[in-house]
């Protein structure tokens, strides 16, 4: 693990900045004042073919004053690394909150919160991606690329790896002042086949799943890519030539890199108490998992059990201290199939009475003002459960579903289906190949209810995405979904092909 801030980024005039922003919001009546300066480097890079496509190093650096002044929020950024333009940036937030008391119909409260100063947090990695060399990056990609490409039946192989580096100081008018630091990084190698006779072409990608872990990730640390890009090709061959699924209703067992998707949004998103409230339905929608169903609503079947977490080791969403100075935490969300909790920033506690918010204010920019966003939203498994093969055992006609690709899912959270990578048929306790053209459809409360057995620890495994979006002006957030593989009973299946009139 990393054990100091990147002195880069400790040089920056933070403090003196962050003491003239909150002292002149406090001489302006606010009750409520933060000040954050982030650095947010990102890089890309992309081969098609084994040759270069596209790379970017980008940088973003700036800060920010939000401020509660007559019940009312401000906000207001800058990219002027000095006190003077801290101070300008502060009037600005108090003028904004003035300007908009008129039409505020809702006063600002924020739930207590304990101060935490000088405190620091680094996320868990071992190497800085941001150390190794763009030739060296290039070079692991190509011999990646090579290996699949060179393979027989494999058309083109296109290969990225994405990298993060975000750096955060925060300070408030309460005394917390955090300064923290946070690795990530997703590599992806994506195979395609052609059927030359027929034309029709099948794609395959890599297993692996963002992390929040540094190149170490790369060389074998956290995922065995040697193994995986010797697989890959056969596994593609034997998709290309398999029969396309027959509709109807199976049992299901879903794999962790499939999974993860399907908590992400029936779950994640369901249970962000903003989107509940109705404050998201102009664009990100609402939920059907409304507070008066707290305690009430069977989200699933006896043996789900859900938590919030943005403490979790290598985590995309993990995090020391929220961008509103909330510790971070761990909470439960389902508990025995129930619907127990929500995932809250400080306001939307406050609203529904909550004693303390758990941390889920964040802000990808220093140009933007913190929203709700997700946690690491997690399915837990059995602590002495079974293996994959051992829930296999007990199929006598399902699917063994590998891999996450295309979704769908309604405006509350309810209505869905998703598809996958790779599809496994399952006869009398056996795999017997691969399907096509999978896609599983169900409503939330169904699907969830409809579950089985999850796996033992040893299934489990942490996914996620970069790139989830919410909030107008729109936002990205990482974040990771841990779950073990799991069986379903009775669920429908869709031929995509049938589906699409082909």
């Amino acid at each position: 693990m990393s054990a100091t801030v990147d002195e880069a980024f400790l040089a920056l005039p933070s403090r003196p900045m962050a003491d003239a922003a909150l002292d002149r919001a406090r001489a302006l009546g606010a009750t409520h004042a933060d000040f954050r300066l982030e650095r947010v480097r990102n890089q890309a890079i992309r081969l098609r073919d084994s040759r270069l496509e596209a790379s970017s190093d980008s940088e973003d650096v700036g800060f920010a004053v939000r401020v509660v002044v007559d019940g009312t929020w401000g906000f207001a950024s800058g990219i002027d690394l000095t006190p003077e333009s801290a101070v300008r940036m502060a009037e600005q937030a108090v003028e904004v909150a003035r300007t908009c008391r008129p039409v505020n119909t809702e006063p600002v409260e924020l739930a207590p919160e304990p101060s935490y100063p000088d405190a620091t947090w680094v996320s868990a990695y071992e190497i800085d991606p941001f150390s190794i060399s763009e030739t060296d990056k290039i070079a692991l990609l190509t011999d990646w690329s090579n290996r699949v490409l060179n393979a027989p039946g494999v058309s083109h192989v296109d290969a990225e790896l994405l990298a993060v580096l975000e750096n955060k100081f925060y300070a408030d008018l309460t005394g917390t002042s955090t300064t923290q630091q946070r690795v990530r990084i997703q590599p992806n190698l994506n195979a395609t086949a052609i059927d030359p006779e027929g034309g029709r072409f099948e794609t395959m990608d890599t297993l692996a799943p963002p992390a929040g872990r540094g190149w170490e990730y790369t060389q074998g640390k956290g995922w065995d890519w040697n193994a995986e890009l010797a697989e890959l090709p056969g596994l593609l061959a034997e998709k290309l030539a398999a029969p396309s699924v027959e509709p109807g209703s199976y049992d299901l067992l879903i794999d962790p890199t499939n999974l993860w998707l399907t908590i992400h949004e029936s779950i994640g998103h369901a249970t962000e108490l903003d989107r509940a409230l109705g404050y998201e339905a102009a664009y990100a929608g609402t939920s059907f998992a409304t507070p008066d169903k707290l305690n009430k609503l069977k989200y699933g079947s006896s043996i789900m059990n859900v938590t919030g977490d943005r403490t979790t080791a290598h985590g995309l969403a993990t995090t020391g201290w929220d961008d509103e100075g909330v510790a971070t935490q761990s909470w439960d969300i389902v508990k025995n199939g129930t619907l127990v909790g929500y995932q809250l920033d400080r306001r939307i506690a406050a609203v529904t009475g909550a004693s303390r918010s758990n941390g889920c204010a964040f802000a990808d920019s220093p140009g933007h003002t913190p929203i709700q966003r997700m946690a690491n939203v997690s399915l837990h498994a059995a602590p002495d459960g079974p293996s994959t093969a051992e829930l296999i055992a007990g199929i006598e006609n399902g699917i063994y579903i590998v891999g996450d690709k295309s979704w769908s899912i309604d405006m509350q959270r309810y209505n869905f289906q998703f598809t996958g990578q790779r599809f496994f048929a399952v006869r009398n306790g056996k795999i017997t190949g691969q399907l096509r053209d999978v896609a599983y459809q169900a409503t939330t409360t169904d699907f969830w209810g409809s579950m089985a057995a999850v796996g033992g620890p040893q299934t489990y495994l942490l996914g996620g995405a970069f790139n989830c979006g919410k909030g107008q002006p729109g936002q990205v957030a990482a974040v990771s979904h841990g779950c073990p593989v799991a069986m379903f009973r009775g669920v429908r299946v869709l031929n995509t092909l049938a589906e699409a009139g082909r």
